[in-house]
Formats: structure tokens, C-alpha cells, sequence
């Protein structure tokens, strides 16, 4: 696909399993780099990785020939196994089932890549579940709110 341009930017949210709060500062350290490995390995080109102690945000450029889907199975699938094998007393960690995923456009990317940055600041206002609900309506995701932390 010589001739194949795309631009993809996308802003995921995913929360851990039960909105546990465990990804501690020392955690982000060495978790958000990490992330943003597997996602620069093969998948696109990461942006910014943040978040707070119950969930994370990441922004990056989707590769042309990759599905959102199966970008955040994979980060999500080898990021949780990387946590239970490097810190033993994380045996149980683990990403909530979904995710939610936007695009960005290009002139609003460095706001969004500091609202990742600002995250622990923001959460000291509104819960995740707060903030998940308002980026749905934000870009009109529907959703069922009967099954939406199922």
C-alpha cells in the first residue's frame, strides 16, 4: 500500500478490573513507559500515557494497517501479564473488559495530550466514572448506563 496516507490519532480510556486502584506512582513509572513500547512496536506511534490509580489514558497515532481493537487487546493483554510478572504482589492486576476510544483531530492534540498529563490534578474533582460518563457524551457515544461499568 505504497499509496495509502492515513492519520489516525486516537484517546483511549480503560480502567483497571473493578476500578481497583493500583497503579501507584512507582507503578505509573514503570508502566506507562512500557505501554507506550508496545504501542510503538507495531501498532503506531505513542503520544502520551497517563492516568490516575484506577485507570489510563493514551494518546497515540493508530499504524494504517491496525485496528483500534486489536491495538488495545494487545496493550492491554501483554501490559497486564508484564505487571503480574515484574511485581509479584500485583499477581491479581488486571484491565477492566472495555475501553473507550476517540479520535482527535490534529489542532486538538496537545490539549488532549495535557489533559493525560494533568490527570491526577483533574481527579481530584471528578471520579473516573464521572469522567468516562462525560467523554461518551462528549462525542456522542451512546450507551446503556444499566451496563456501563458491567
Amino acid at each position: 500500500m505504497s499509496h495509502t496516507f492515513t492519520k489516525l490519532t486516537v484517546h483511549s480510556v480503560f480502567g483497571t478490573k473493578d476500578r481497583r486502584e493500583l497503579i501507584t506512582p512507582p507503578l505509573q513509572a514503570r508502566l506507562y513507559p512500557y505501554m507506550m513500547e508496545v504501542l510503538n512496536d507495531g501498532f503506531g506511534l505513542a503520544r502520551e500515557i497517563g492516568g490516575a490509580a484506577d485507570h489510563t489514558h493514551m494518546l497515540f497515532d493508530l499504524n494504517r494497517d491496525r485496528s483500534v481493537a486489536e491495538c488495545m487487546r494487545q496493550v492491554k493483554s501483554v501490559s497486564s501479564g508484564w505487571v503480574r510478572a515484574t511485581f509479584p504482589d500485583l499477581r491479581h492486576f488486571g484491565w477492566q473488559e472495555g475501553y473507550g476510544a476517540f479520535s482527535v483531530s490534529s489542532p486538538r492534540m496537545e490539549m488532549v495530550a495535557d489533559y493525560i498529563r494533568t490527570q491526577e490534578e483533574h481527579h481530584k474533582k471528578r471520579s473516573f466514572e464521572q469522567e468516562f460518563r462525560a467523554l461518551l457524551d462528549k462525542y456522542g457515544v451512546q450507551y446503556d448506563p444499566q451496563f456501563l461499568w458491567k
